[in-house]
C-alpha cells in the first residue's frame, strides 16, 4: 500500500510539473510588454520573418512554444497577412490561433482632407498594406471610376472624411468598395433631399464645399461663404447672361498646383484649365480637395443673404468682409492689399 501511495504521489507530481510546464510555455504571457503590441504580416513574410517579428516583443519561452505549434500545424505553408494584436497576458497558444486563423485587429483609418489623389494615396498607404501607386492608379483609371459611379475628377468625392475600422491587408478593390458604401451611407435620404432643394447633385455639393473649405477654416463662417457662392451660381442678368463666374482663388491654386500661393495676381488668371473659375462659369469639374463634413453641411445649409463678393479681412483673422456691390468689394480689397503690402507678403 505504501509503495502504491508513493507511485500515486510521484504521478501526481509529474502531472503537476507537466501542467506547469505546459502553462508556462503555452499559456503564460507571450508578450514581454505591458501594453498591446501589433505584428504586421505582409505578402513577403515567411515563417522565419514572422518569428523574428514576434521575437521583438515576446518572451523566449513563448517563442519556443510558437515554433512548436507552427511546426505541428504546418503554419509555414499557410501564413495569413494582417495586423495582429499581441495582448499582455495572452499566451503563445492564443497568439498562434489568432495568426493561424487570420483573426486580425482592424486599423482606425482616418480619411484626410487632402488636395490631390497622389497625396490621398500616399497617406492611405501609410496605414494600409496597399502601396500608394496601386491606390493612385485605381483612382486614375477611368473604367474603375465609372464602375463606382464617378469619373477621375469626381472619384475623390467618395472619400468621406471620417474614421473607419478597416483591415490593414484590405485590397485596393475592397477599399474602394468600402468607401463607396460609406459614401452611400453618408448621402442618406435627408441629405439627398436637401441637395435636391438646392438644385445640386452630391458631387456638386462636395465640389462647392471643397472651395468653401479652402476659403475659410472657420466653420461658423462657412455657411456665409457657401451662400455667397450659391448667389453667384444662380445670378443671371445683363452683365452675366450665362451666370456669374465663381472667381474662386483656391481653384486657381489648384489649376496651377501651386498651393503655397499667398496672392493671386492677374497673370495667373489666364491659365487654360477647367478649374479656372475666373474664365469659366459654373462649378469646376470636381472637388479641389476632399471636403470636410463641416464644409458639406455648410453648403447644404448655406446662409440666405444677398452678398455677391467677399474679401479676406485685413486683420488676418481668417474671416472675410462681405459686400453686395462691386464698389464695396473693391474698398474691402484695397484695405486687404494694403495689409499684405505692409507685411511684405508677395
Amino acid at each position: 500500500m505504501k509503495s502504491r501511495r508513493n507511485i500515486l504521489i510521484i504521478a501526481a507530481v509529474c502531472i503537476l510539473i507537466i501542467c506547469g510546464v505546459t502553462y508556462y510555455y503555452f499559456f503564460s504571457s507571450m508578450s514581454a510588454k505591458d501594453t498591446t503590441e501589433y505584428v504586421y504580416i505582409d505578402n513577403n513574410d515567411n515563417i522565419d520573418s514572422v518569428t523574428v517579428k514576434l521575437e521583438k516583443i515576446s518572451t523566449p519561452h513563448a517563442i519556443s512554444a510558437f515554433k512548436m505549434l507552427a511546426g505541428y500545424s504546418k503554419y509555414a505553408e499557410n501564413i495569413r497577412t494582417g495586423r495582429y494584436a499581441i495582448e499582455p497576458g495572452e499566451g503563445a497558444a492564443v497568439t498562434f490561433r489568432r495568426l493561424k486563423n487570420g483573426l486580425q485587429t482592424p486599423v482606425n483609418l482616418t480619411i484626410p482632407s487632402v488636395r490631390t489623389v497622389e497625396r490621398l494615396s500616399a497617406q492611405l498607404s501609410e496605414k494600409l498594406m496597399i502601396d500608394s501607386a496601386t491606390i493612385c492608379n485605381a483612382l486614375k483609371d477611368e473604367k474603375t471610376c465609372k464602375e463606382l459611379g464617378f469619373d477621375t475628377t469626381t472619384v475623390i468625392c467618395m472619400f468621406i472624411p471620417n474614421t473607419y475600422d478597416i483591415y490593414w491587408n484590405t485590397s485596393a478593390e475592397n477599399l474602394l468598395k468600402r468607401m463607396k458604401k460609406e459614401y452611400s451611407r453618408f448621402w442618406d435620404e435627408e441629405r439627398m433631399a436637401r441637395a435636391a432643394n438646392i438644385g445640386m447633385s452630391p458631387t456638386e455639393i462636395m465640389t462647392l464645399a471643397s472651395i468653401v473649405d479652402e476659403e475659410t477654416a472657420n466653420d461658423q463662417e462657412k455657411p456665409m461663404v457657401a451662400g455667397m457662392y450659391c448667389n453667384r451660381l444662380k445670378l443671371r442678368n445683363s452683365e452675366y447672361p450665362d451666370g456669374m463666374p465663381l472667381q474662386a482663388d483656391p481653384t486657381i491654386k489648384f489649376a496651377w498646383k501651386r498651393f503655397d500661393l499667398r496672392r493671386i495676381y492677374n497673370k495667373l488668371l489666364n491659365i487654360d484649365s477647367p478649374y479656372n473659375t475666373y474664365r469659366r462659369t459654373g462649378l469646376p469639374p470636381g472637388p479641389i480637395r476632399i471636403p470636410s463634413i463641416a464644409g458639406i453641411e455648410a453648403v447644404l445649409n448655406h446662409t440666405k443673404h444677398d452678398y455677391l463678393y467677399m474679401c479676406a479681412k485685413e486683420d488676418f483673422s481668417g474671416t472675410h468682409n462681405f459686400a453686395r456691390t462691386y464698389e464695396e468689394h473693391m474698398a474691402n480689397a484695397r484695405r486687404y492689399t494694403q495689409a499684405l503690402n505692409k507685411r511684405g507678403i508677395k
